[in-house]
């Protein structure tokens, strides 16, 4: 199935993503690593649910073609993404969609949730970012906000986020590096993990708690950016959640185990609740 390249005016920022297929709107939102992007994390995620399902993936500001505004002018921080995912649904339209978020990408849908409820029907969290636990930045982490813009840091960046044992492509590696490795996103992607460091990707428990969505929680066993403890506290949070934890697996379930996630979330995304 053909994978469109469309561009749309969010908010006055030129907002780059991905679509294809027909039906329930599912709406991708990828993680904050360096390199990552929406082809890059849901590349194989779009093609399995676009049989049935109108699959949108954008990539946020400051990532992949999307604009990426001078830092002295613009502050990358989560309320930013938040108010740019909103400006994304309203742009194209959309409200009552299904969402997935992994780990950035799921505070900002989370954020999202707790700011316009209307426009999410179903959340799914991967490997998801909101919390402050642990109370500092794992050495895996540390591998990310630490990037050196380097091949080899972008190998220990992807080391960092999947299970030990993944073997990443020589394409992968490239992939990420080339799309990263450029004057704005440099400065981009700086901005964004020190911002990161201040903790303004977590939020107040008693504001979770509020948020009545159905949400599907999933986490790799072996996740060391986003622990196992922060997955149980969303659950505990969460009044209308579910968890999937997938062994042998890291920060990028989509990608370590696509076939195993896949049909998680469509499970949880069909189910009658």
């Amino acid at each position: 199935m053909e994978i469109q390249s469309n561009f749309v005016d969010a908010g006055g920022v030129r907002t780059h993503y991905l679509e294809a297929g027909q039906g329930r709107p599912l709406v991708l939102v990828h993680g904050g690593g360096a390199g990552a992007d929406s082809r890059g994390n849901w590349a194989e995620t779009i093609a399995h649910f676009a049989r049935d399902r109108r699959v949108i993936a954008p990539d946020m500001i400051g990532f992949g073609l999307t604009d990426k505004p001078d830092p002295a002018v613009y502050l990358y921080d989560q309320p930013g993404r938040t108010t740019h995912l909103v400006d994304f649904l309203d742009a194209l339209g959309l409200s009552d969609v299904d969402m997935v978020g992994n780990s950035m990408g799921g505070a900002t849908a989370i954020g999202v949730a707790l700011n316009r409820p209307e426009l999410i029907r179903r959340l799914v969290l991967m490997g998801s970012a909101g919390l402050p636990i642990p109370e500092r930045p794992s050495p895996q982490l540390l591998h990310n906000l630490q990037y050196d813009f380097t091949v080899e840091g972008m190998r220990r960046v992807i080391a960092g986020l999947t299970a030990p044992g993944f073997a990443p492509t020589e394409s992968l590696v490239k992939y990420r590096f080339d799309i990263v490795d450029d004057p704005a996103s440099r400065a981009a992607l700086s901005a964004i993990n020190a911002e990161t460091r201040k903790g303004t990707l977590n939020y107040d428990e008693d504001l979770l708690r509020g948020i009545q969505h159905p949400v599907l929680v999933v986490n790799g066993k072996e996740d060391g950016v986003s622990i196992l403890p922060r997955a149980y506290r969303f659950l505990e949070l969460f009044p209308n959640s579910w968890g999937y934890i997938v062994p042998h697996c890291g920060h990028w379930a989509m990608i370590e185990a696509p076939d195993d996630f896949n049909q998680a979330v469509a499970l949880f995304l069909d189910r009658a609740l």
